[in-house]
């Protein structure tokens, strides 16, 4: 059957969980947009941003069956090139701090994560942008991943810093909470009451003081109970710089609510919006690396998002038919064939693709109705999909192992009965 290529820049996916938007792109130059549409509504934002390391950072894919079942990947795609010059890197990051500051609803928080390199020039940025008096915290958290240097001690802390946009912000310190009896057993008797809760007990100053183990011990500005991904992590997607999940939960449930607005302009592998939808609120992200989009769509598996981005370049070679049964379409890829230099390698056929989905075309815009993706338990794709018929011109997207998401219409007319 004939399939059309089409431009598609938004796709729907419905699901579970509070909504929310993935945007490809540079979060500076979309600003307006995202000013537009979100402007004073986010309680959190998080920012990774690149550290000015004049690095070059991957997202390590993997390709076809073989690669899922080995758990190796064997392809490295550029995450993106963290090589700006000092003066435009700092330019960049006063538009994202600007925006960022007109996006925060006013009892909202934003969390800025650097390390060493810029901590002085974007700690100086935040106090001209949020105003020094809004300087809430500047949080260390501290990891032993990672070597050990020899011409000075060891670099195994990055810094948080916490601003609030004005003073009457949220903070919940008690979804920090932790039962942690270690930290207080240093100098204290240990007791247990009458109903055989063990409490330590301390005098100072002529007062004793109680404390129960089982009662929650809430983090300082050090964060040292919350270690670095090591290499085989199973939260590992492949993305260079990737942060733990259990550092986002922290920072989202201390300043959030469920239905809260998240959102993270750097967005990366997408930890900042998994977590938000997985606790229950809404989340938007964007990030101007192909490989986020593709570890995002990933992770969002499941979640009522939304995905924006501009067409992806290049038309592979791509034939399907589709065969109509009662109330749907059986919907069969039957040849997926990257284009001529596309890559410096060649990936025979479907092992190109790393997921599909089938869907309707609405206005311009991509509803998903069905999705297969490769996974360490099932690394082999499906080449089938069935397609409930509804309005709209059927369609199907393809996303290959480059990154790339690509739409084609069906030809109603060419459907097999």
């Amino acid at each position: 059957m004939r399939l059309t290529p089409v431009d598609v820049i938004q796709e729907c996916q419905v699901g579970e969980g509070a909504p929310g938007a993935f945007f490809l792109g540079d979060a500076a130059a979309m600003m307006p947009e995202l000013l537009e549409r979100y402007r004073g509504q986010a309680q959190c934002i998080y920012l990774d941003p690149p550290f000015a390391t004049g690095n070059r950072f991957v997202m390590k894919m993997r390709v076809g069956e073989k690669d899922w079942k080995g758990g190796h990947p064997s392809l490295t795609l550029t995450a993106y090139e963290d090589d700006q010059d000092r003066g435009a890197y700092l330019a960049m990051m006063r538009a994202v701090l600007e925006g960022a500051r007109a996006l925060l609803h006013d009892t909202g928080v934003i969390f800025l994560h650097i390390d060493f390199r810029m901590h002085a020039q974007l700690r100086l940025l935040m106090d001209e942008v949020f105003g020094e008096h809004n300087l809430l915290n500047e949080i260390i958290w501290t990891y032993q991943t990672g070597g050990r240097a020899k011409r000075y001690f060891s670099r195994k802390h990055d810094v948080i810093l916490f601003y609030r946009k004005g003073a009457r912000y949220f903070f919940n310190i008690k979804a920090t909470g932790m039962v942690n009896p270690e930290a207080r057993r240093n100098h204290m008797k240990r007791h247990v009451d009458a109903d055989g809760r063990v409490y330590r007990s301390i005098r100072s100053g002529g007062k004793v003081y109680t404390y129960y183990d089982d009662d929650p011990v809430y983090p300082s500005d050090v964060w040292d109970d919350v270690s670095h991904l090591h290499q085989k992590d199973p939260q590992r997607t492949g993305y260079d710089t990737q942060k733990p999940a259990r550092l986002l939960e922290r920072i989202i449930g201390c300043s959030t609510r469920p239905d809260d607005l998240v959102m993270d302009l750097f967005a990366g592998s997408g930890t900042t919006l998994a977590v938000a939808w997985s606790m229950g609120r809404r989340f938007a992200g964007a990030d101007a690396g192909k490989p986020s989009m593709h570890v995002i769509r990933r992770r969002l598996m499941g979640a009522n998002v939304s995905y924006f981005a501009p067409p992806a370049q290049g038309r592979p070679s791509v034939e399907a038919r589709a065969l109509v049964g009662v109330g749907y379409y059986e919907v069969e890829l039957t040849r997926y064939q990257m284009e001529n230099g596309a890559s410096t390698r060649v990936f025979p056929g479907l092992d190109a693709l790393d997921n599909w989905a089938v869907g309707y075309l609405r206005d311009g815009v991509f509803f998903k109705m069905a999705e297969e993706a490769r996974t360490l338990q099932k690394p082999a794709l499906s080449a089938r999909l069935r397609l409930p018929v509804l309005t709209g011109t059927p369609a199907i997207r393809l996303n290959d192992v480059l990154g790339r998401a690509m739409y084609f219409e069906l030809d109603k007319d060419g459907m097999e009965i």
